[in-house]
């Protein structure tokens, strides 16, 4: 089973080569095994957590993590009107399976990755209260409860939107590290999993 996963935008193009020439070293800091693989992709386990700021860690239930380059970003179907200038490139950060650990893990990684790289995130979705139910990727209840969620943390948070299929657009946030640190630290952060 895999788990979540986020994005990382850039707005320097720098060549994936030069990336993790910087990160896997740093990596190694507190991640073991780091294995690059033969596609360029990174696999690693998190085995210190508190480099990402995580006081109380514990590395047994947490399952392997990757960094890839996006080949699909910039998209053509995406709309970056929110940015003085669309992103140039885009990288994956994600976990290899599900689990709250895994889940928190992940944020810490992203937030460590977007202050590194001066990227943005992207979330894959809309950041929101708790679900309710009845709630679906197209129901604007739950686009005015994440909107107002978004509009209380601190940071730069920006809607963008993308074709869905079928003719229908939905959007998605995307936001610095401000805010992915703020998110990390709201009550629902835990709750959604």
């Amino acid at each position: 089973m895999s788990g979540p996963a986020v994005g990382l935008w850039l707005f320097e193009p720098c060549g994936f080569a030069d990336i993790l020439a910087d990160v896997v070293p740093w990596l190694e800091t507190f991640c073991d095994p780091v294995d690059t693989k033969a596609g360029g992709d990174v696999d690693f386990w998190v085995r210190d957590g508190s480099a990402l700021g995580l006081r109380a860690f514990d590395p047994t239930d947490v399952g392997v993590f990757f960094l890839s380059e996006d080949e699909e970003m910039p998209a053509d179907d995406e709309d970056y009107s929110a940015f003085s200038r669309p992103p140039v490139q885009g990288l994956v950060v994600g976990a290899g399976c599900s689990g709250s650990v895994n889940h928190v893990l992940l944020g810490h990684l992203a937030l460590a990755f977007a202050r590194r790289l001066d990227a943005l995130v992207d979330f894959d979705g809309l950041l929101s209260s708790r679900p309710v139910a009845g709630d679906d990727t197209g129901n604007e209840a739950v686009l005015a409860r994440a909107r107002v969620l978004a509009s209380v943390l601190p940071g730069n948070v920006a809607e963008v939107s993308y074709d869905t299929g079928g003719g229908g657009r939905w959007v998605r946030h995307v936001g610095d590290a401000e805010f992915l640190q703020a998110w990390l630290q709201h009550p629902d952060f835990h709750l959604i999993k």
